[in-house]
This record gives structure tokens, C-alpha cells and sequence, in this order.
């Protein structure tokens, strides 16, 4: 309990208190998680077998670190996570500017306080939380706010030279003493910034104005950064990167499961006295595999990458969608459609990097197309591919060739090949929704017969999933209306569009 703990210095010393290393607290902390199976770093998803284990490492061997990726992996998220590897609460002296330890005061206020009082000296206990500190490198950064200055005003009132250690001001560093501190976007650190921390990583002391002042900070340093090749703002230097002991790669969800994971974690989809929305199965696995497309488009800046972010804001604004129908319709429930993913656009606009193709295709037809490849890929996970290969005979050898087949969707093609038209929105009730679709001859059939485990109430929704798995196998046609789709006859579009 916090009331008794020991509040001075004598006190503690009676506790039996022994202070340690942050590093060594660290491992201690980490090796008994290790040996209880306790889980490590709460909220990071995918990294079991790839990141984890390289930053266990690093932490057994006290290891000062760097880790690289692109954006949305979770860089920032797992260094703060390592607070959970520290101490509940450790003991400073009360009101030291560097935590100091009140058996090992570090700041010449701390050492004046313990040698004029002794053990009668106040202690306070900082929790974890308050051990951890980071800071985002921007070109405007410098060595005042990370390491520290001398403040002239504290000479003059105090009666201080400059060379005395107790007119400096330190800067955010020497503050997370006895802590973890960590810098993000480390290659947007101009070099002469970033030679302040290399006496910091390996020799333990600081200079400020040219005052050489001995402080053995006892800290973690972590970093985080996106390769080089991408930012182009600016690199790390060779002499930091050399002391910076493990370098550790990150990377993107490798499986929609993992993808999937994250987005449910980190999205706002429970939302208290809202109209409930149901999420097809499909249409989520949809909404995961639109970042796995993006992560391998021909228009897309796949040295800027596709960040997790991404899918998390898809999924709240279709869902935003359709709970907006209800609020229209004054329904209390509904199912996610699949033309509600054109709410998914104005979310991915923003977040892809478009190489020169993609600036002259548009972000919106982009971010449409990468969705009408999501569909696709789904699609054909859960009903027969509608292309066959066949053997062409050619003048000198056989070639295998895909051919577009009706297969089983040759009832619904035909029905739409005798100039029928459907129209879908997104602001139609479900009910007139269902009706829509159960207009057109076995489409019911054909998605039950393939999508058995389907709930009865997300069948309409699975039907329309259908229709558009057809589109994007171009075997129907679709155009965009307000507020929605219309699909109908590729050979009837094309005459259309020639008048």
C-alpha cells in the first residue's frame, strides 16, 4: 500500500531497499514475465514469432534500440508498452529535477538536500507511468529541449557563474532519468542534434555551452524511424547508428486474421445507443483485404506503405454509413452492405501515397479500384472463379489461355441480358432492399448454395455480394448513381455509352 511505503531516507534504508539499473529492472521484470507466461506487450498483434522475440532479445542483453518500419506497425505503441517491464513504483528524492535516487543522489540539488538533512530527507514514489518520455523529431528540435541549456536568468537572481551545474535547465532527456526515453521519426533529426546523443549512449555524459558536466544518466534509449528510403527528409548518422546496439525490423499484418485483430482492437464500433449494425463475415474479411491490396498496387507509393490506420478508418465510416441509413429509415438494426464501402473511400483518400500513374488516375478511382480488388479476391474465396483455362491451339504449340465463363451465374446474366436493370442505395430500408434482390432469378439459390453458413438476415446483403463479385469479374456491369449502384447488362452498358 502506498501509506507504507517509507517517506525519508532513513526509512527507506531500514526497508532494505536496493536500488537498480533501469536496464537490469527491466530484464529482471521481463525474465519472470517470461517464466510465469504472462503475456509481455499488451494490445501489439503479429508480432509473436517476427518482432517480439528480436526485442526480448534486446532487453535481456540491455540493449539501447532502433525500431524500423514503415508507418502504421505499431512502433510507438510497443516502446510505450515497456513501461509495463518496470517497477510499480521506485523512490526519488521529493522534488529532484532527475529522479534521483536517494541512496545515489545524481543533481547537485539532490546531493546538497541529502548531505544537509540526511536521513531525514522527504522521498516520493513515482509510478511507472511517469518513467517514460518520448519526443517526435522535427527539423526545429534542439539540443535545449532534449538535453539542456543554461538559463542565464537562474545565474543572475542566483548569483551563479555559468559554470556552476546548478544554472542549467535540462531538457527532456536528463528529465526521464532512472526511465525510458524514446525518440520517434529519428532521420527527421538533423545530424548536429543527433552527435548530442552519442556521448549520452556510450560515454554517460553531457556538455551544454561548452560546460562539461559529468551525469551518469541511468536510461533506456529507444527510437523509432521509417527507413531511409522513404522519408528522404534526412538519415541517421553512421557514429549513432553504431552505438545504437539492436536494430529491429517491423512490418505489416502478414495474415487477414492478424489484420483483422488490430482493427477490431483499435476501431470505435460499439457505440452506446446507436442503431445496431451487423457485419458480415465476408464483408469484413472485404474490408482487411483492401490494405492488402493497397500493399501491392501498381499505383500506389509501396515505399511509403499502407498504414493499419487505414482499415481501422474504413471500418468506422461504413459503419457510419449504415447506421446513417438507419437514423433515416428509423430502423433500430441493419446489415452492412456492400455498397456502404463507398463511405471507405473518403478513409483511404488520405492515407495512400500515389505514385505518378496514380496521380493521373485520380485518388478517388484509385482507392476504387484497389476496393473492387478486395471484392474480387474475397469473391472468389467463396464461389467458383468464373475463369477457366483452356488450351488454345496456336500455329507451332498449344497455349493456355483464360476464358471468361457464366458457369453457374448463367441464369442472372441472362436475366440481365434481357435488359433488366437493379437499382441498390444506400439509404434504402432492408426490407426494400431484400425485395430488390430477390427480384432477379436464382440469385438467392446460387448465394445459399455457396455461402451456407450464412445468417438468414445477411442473406440480401450476401446476394448483393454476388452481384458485385460478377462486376469486378466483368461479367455485369455496373454504374454509379446518387447514392448508389446500378447494375445491369455489359453489352447493354456499352450501347448506352455510345449514345
Amino acid at each position: 500500500m502506498a501509506n507504507t511505503r517509507p517517506t525519508t531516507l532513513g526509512a527507506l534504508k531500514q526497508s532494505g531497499y536496493k536500488p537498480r539499473p533501469v536496464k537490469d529492472e527491466l530484464r529482471a521484470n521481463l525474465v519472470a514475465r517470461i517464466k510465469a507466461s504472462k503475456p509481455l506487450f499488451a494490445g501489439i498483434v503479429g508480432y509473436e514469432r517476427t518482432v517480439i522475440p528480436q526485442v526480448v532479445n534486446a532487453l535481456l542483453a540491455r540493449h539501447n534500440m532502433i525500431l524500423l518500419g514503415l508507418r502504421g506497425q505499431a512502433k510507438t505503441r510497443l516502446l510505450r508498452s515497456f513501461t509495463e517491464l518496470l517497477d510499480e513504483f521506485i523512490p526519488v528524492v521529493k522534488g529532484s529535477e532527475l529522479n534521483d535516487d536517494p541512496l545515489h543522489p545524481l543533481s547537485k540539488r539532490a546531493r546538497t538536500l541529502v548531505a544537509k538533512h540526511g536521513d531525514d530527507v522527504e522521498i516520493e514514489w513515482l509510478p511507472r507511468e511517469a518513467r517514460y518520455a518520448e519526443k517526435l523529431a522535427t527539423p526545429d528540435v534542439s539540443i535545449a529541449d532534449l538535453i539542456g541549456d543554461v538559463d542565464p536568468i537562474k545565474a543572475a537572481t542566483q548569483r551563479l557563474t555559468f559554470a556552476d551545474e546548478e544554472v542549467i535547465h535540462f531538457g527532456i532527456i536528463p528529465r526521464t532519468n532512472r526511465g525510458i526515453f524514446a525518440i520517434n521519426e529519428l532521420p527527421d533529426l538533423q545530424p548536429r542534434i543527433q552527435v548530442g546523443l552519442l556521448n549520452m549512449l556510450e560515454e554517460k555524459d553531457i556538455q551544454i555551452r561548452g560546460f562539461p558536466v559529468r551525469i551518469p544518466l541511468d536510461i533506456l534509449l529507444c527510437f523509432s524511424a521509417n527507413p531511409e528510403d522513404y522519408t528522404n527528409r534526412g538519415s541517421i548518422i553512421t557514429p549513432l547508428k553504431d552505438r545504437i546496439e539492436s536494430q529491429i525490423l517491423t512490418h505489416y499484418p502478414l495474415s487477414i486474421d492478424d489484420a483483422k485483430r488490430i482493427t477490431d482492437q483499435e476501431s470505435w464500433v460499439n457505440r452506446p445507443g446507436a442503431p445496431k449494425v451487423h457485419v458480415p463475415a465476408f464483408l469484413r474479411d472485404v474490408i482487411e483485404a483492401i490494405a492488402f491490396e493497397a500493399r501491392k498496387s501498381d499505383f500506389v507509393d509501396q515505399a511509403s506503405g499502407v498504414s493499419a490506420r487505414m482499415t481501422i478508418a474504413i471500418l468506422e465510416n461504413v459503419i457510419s454509413n449504415a447506421e446513417r441509413r438507419c437514423l433515416l429509415t428509423g430502423a433500430s438494426e441493419t446489415v452492412l452492405r456492400v455498397v456502404d464501402l463507398g463511405a471507405a473511400i473518403a478513409a483511404m483518400s488520405g492515407k495512400l501515397e500515389l505514385v505518378y500513374e496514380g496521380e493521373q488516375e485520380g485518388a478517388h478511382k484509385v482507392a476504387s479500384k484497389i476496393i473492387g480488388s478486395a471484392l474480387r479476391s474475397v469473391f472468389e474465396a467463396h464461389f467458383p472463379g468464373v475463369y477457366a483455362t483452356r488450351a488454345r491451339q496456336g500455329r507451332k504449340q498449344k497455349e493456355a489461355v483464360p476464358q471468361r465463363e457464366e458457369g453457374p451465374y448463367k441464369p442472372v446474366i441472362d436475366w440481365f441480358a434481357k435488359g433488366k436493370r437493379l437499382e441498390l442505395t444506400d439509404e434504402m430500408p432492408d426490407a426494400e432492399f431484400a425485395v430488390a434482390l430477390q427480384s432477379v432469378p436464382e440469385l438467392e439459390n446460387l448465394t445459399r448454395q455457396y455461402m451456407k453458413d450464412l445468417p438468414r438476415q445477411q442473406g440480401p446483403v450476401g446476394m448483393e455480394f454476388l452481384l458485385e463479385g460478377l462486376h469486378q469479374s466483368s461479367l455485369l456491369a455496373k454504374e454509379d448513381i446518387d447514392r448508389g449502384i446500378l447494375y445491369c447488362d455489359m453489352l447493354g452498358a456499352l450501347y448506352d455509352g455510345d449514345q
